[in-house]
C-alpha cells in the first residue's frame, strides 16, 4: 500500500512552522491543507488534549467568523499526533499567503480570556476537556517562537 503524502515528510527535520501539506483539486476549485506545526516532533513534548480541544474551539470559531476566511474555512482540527493541527481552505495557497491570518487568530486565542465557544455540554461531546490557560500559553509561544519572525525554513517542508 502507498505511503500517504504526510507520511512522506521527515519528521526527524521538521520544526514548527505553517506549510503546505497538499492542494487538492474539488471541482473547479482547489482545496488547500495546511499542516499548522506548533510542537517540533519526536524532540518536544506533544500537547494534551485538553489545550487542543480549546484551541480547536476558539481557533474554528475565529475562522468561521473571520471577514475574509468565514467562507473560504472548509476545516480547522488537531492532527493525531498532537504536534499541530491541520486547516483547510478553499483556494489555492502558499504558507506565506496566510502567515497574516495565522497572527491574528493565534493573538485571538493567545487573549481570550472568557467562556470557550461551544464548551458546554449540549454543543460538545467532550466539553470538560478543556484548558483555556494552556492554550493561551501555547498560543503565545508559536506567536513568538514562530509565526512573528518565521522565515522560509518554516514554510517550506525539508528535504
Amino acid at each position: 500500500m502507498e505511503k500517504i503524502t504526510s507520511f512522506t515528510i521527515d519528521h526527524i527535520k521538521l520544526q514548527p512552522g505553517v506549510y503546505v501539506s497538499r492542494k487538492d483539486p474539488v471541482g473547479d476549485q482547489t482545496i488547500t491543507t495546511f499542516d499548522l506545526r506548533m510542537t517540533s516532533p519526536n524532540e518536544e513534548p506533544v500537547m494534551n488534549t485538553a489545550e487542543m480541544h480549546t484551541i480547536e474551539h476558539l481557533a474554528a470559531t475565529f475562522l468561521r467568523n473571520h471577514t475574509n476566511y468565514g467562507s473560504k474555512t472548509i476545516y480547522f482540527g488537531p492532527m493525531g499526533c498532537r504536534t499541530g493541527f491541520y486547516l483547510l481552505l478553499a483556494g489555492d495557497y502558499e504558507s506565506g499567503d496566510i502567515v497574516p491570518l495565522m497572527i491574528e487568530m493565534f493573538e485571538f486565542i493567545r487573549d481570550f480570556h472568557d467562556e470557550v465557544p461551544g464548551a458546554s455540554p449540549k454543543d460538545c461531546g467532550n466539553y470538560l476537556d478543556m484548558n483555556l490557560g494552556m492554550a493561551n500559553y501555547l498560543a503565545k509561544k508559536y506567536l513568538d517562537e514562530v509565526l512573528y519572525h518565521i522565515d522560509e525554513s518554516r514554510l517550506v517542508y525539508p528535504k
